[in-house]
């Protein structure tokens, strides 16, 4: 029979006699040790994933269809709004980072704290409208991509894109290590079938990229596509959702691990939003090299897209084509449907199951798929409303990050805070030439 003494020891959070001395037990080790007990490599993959989610987002069906317009119209003339925008995308995710680490909150949240209630219910519908545009993108992109590959008719291919999606996201019920993981598997999916394209088609495309890092308009439709670009990069809903996906990943015991774990997350958004910015990069020396180059400056709609990669270079470049643009529109329509809950739950303090967001938010883009609307056209105007709800996201990001009474410690430096207001200042600016350019073709 075991001794008294071996038996209290056994309890936890007692202690027992060594030498006549008390020893204490050692605490446990906290999940961010243990994680990083694992080692350099295999630790840094275990941690990096919040940004990749969010970077799914950035190469949505939306970036297909601007990206691609803007390279069969321009060349490489809007080489340059992919760049900054891109660069936009990091400074702005990894501050959202910042803020749900620091204040175990999402973006959402803090704001249904600081702000009163009636404002909060005017983010909250502003956020929902941009969410609907959000999914109307994605998962119109998807089931054009069903139907190119497969040829299964658009309405059907909706209805199949909504049964995948409801896969997705079952995902996130089982841990978000395996949500992550399905979300990055596809992202490299979108990545592979871009990256097959460039070297089949734009690997010339160099010098024409160095011709377009210079910043330049050129009339026409050249500001409404800047404006689709850094709407379809910079996303209001992702801008939410990362701060939410820091809540309860990984809690820091003390400053010192979340410091680390914020090192970590300028690397995860670096990475993450680094794929996707050469991903859109990509896109866009395709359309200049194959469609541009040839004067099919009026190639812009998917399925012709689709057709002229099979015509002039191969089925393997129009295949690839396709499953990226497949992958794309299920990754995105995931996230998008669970940032919805994160914006609902956030603002509003208010909880639905997300299988009925998910059927809720798949309405519209079925009405649109089955009244047979211009896709890319709907595509392209979705990601400029995008824009406008920018603003909304960003502005409570600028004012709550610089202030030390909600960020503590990670509170921002004031030249960060200069640039996410310029960041801001930029994108609301591009919105108001937007509307004198069109008020003025109205005119």
């Amino acid at each position: 029979m075991a001794s008294e003494e071996g038996v209290i020891a056994a309890l936890p959070g007692t202690s027992t006699l060594v030498g006549g001395l008390e020893a204490e037990r050692a605490p446990a080790p906290s999940k961010l040790t243990q994680i990083l007990s694992k080692g350099k490599v295999r630790g840094t993959l275990a941690i990096l994933g919040p940004a990749f989610v969010a970077s799914v987002a950035y190469v949505d069906p939306g970036n297909f269809a601007t990206n691609f317009q803007a390279g069969s119209e321009h060349g490489y003339l809007l080489v340059w709004v992919i760049i900054a925008a891109n660069l936009m995308a990091m400074l702005v995710q990894y501050l959202t980072s910042k803020l749900g680490l620091y204040t175990r909150k999402s973006l959402p949240e803090v704001c249904r704290e600081v702000f009163p209630n009636h404002f909060n219910a005017f983010m909250w519908v502003q956020a929902e409208i941009i969410a609907m545009a959000t999914d109307l993108a994605e998962f119109t992109g998807a089931a054009v991509g069903l139907n190119l590959v497969f040829g299964i008719p658009l309405f059907a291919a909706g209805i199949i894109t909504g049964a995948v999606s409801f896969v997705v996201l079952g995902l996130q019920q089982r841990g978000y290590k395996k949500f992550e993981i399905g979300i990055i598997a596809l992202l490299l999916l979108v990545a592979a079938g871009f990256v097959i394209d460039f070297f089949v088609i734009g690997n010339e495309s160099f010098s024409g990229i160095a011709s377009g890092v210079l910043p330049r308009l050129n009339g026409g439709d050249t500001a409404v596509l800047a404006i689709g670009i850094i709407g379809a990069t910079v996303m209001p809903h992702v801008v939410y959702l990362h701060s939410a996906l820091q809540e309860d990943r990984i809690r820091p015991v003390d400053n010192g691990e979340r410091h680390k774990l914020l090192k970590f997350n300028q690397l995860d958004c670096m990475v993450g939003l680094s794929l996707a910015g050469v991903i859109n990069l990509l896109m866009l020396c395709i359309a200049a090299a194959l469609f541009y180059r040839h004067g099919l400056t009026n190639i812009n709609d998917l399925g012709p897209i689709h057709a002229h990669m099979a015509t002039m270079v191969g089925g393997g470049a129009a295949l690839a084509f396709g499953v990226a643009l497949i992958a794309s529109g299920l990754s995105s329509s995931s996230v998008g449907t669970y940032a919805g809950q994160v914006v609902m739950q956030g603002f509003m303090n208010w909880k639905i199951p997300t299988t009925l967001r998910r059927l809720l938010t798949m309405i519209p883009s079925l009405v649109v798929l089955g009244l047979a609307v211009n896709t890319t056209d709907a595509l392209v105007y979705s990601q400029v409303l995008l824009s406008f709800g920018i603003p909304f996201a960003l502005i409570p990001l600028a004012l709550f990050t610089q202030r030390a009474d909600i960020m503590g410690e990670g509170v921002n430096r004031r030249l960060t805070s200069w640039a996410l207001w310029a960041t801001v200042g930029i994108i609301t600016v591009l919105n108001f030439y937007l509307i004198y350019t069109t008020l003025a073709g109205l005119l």
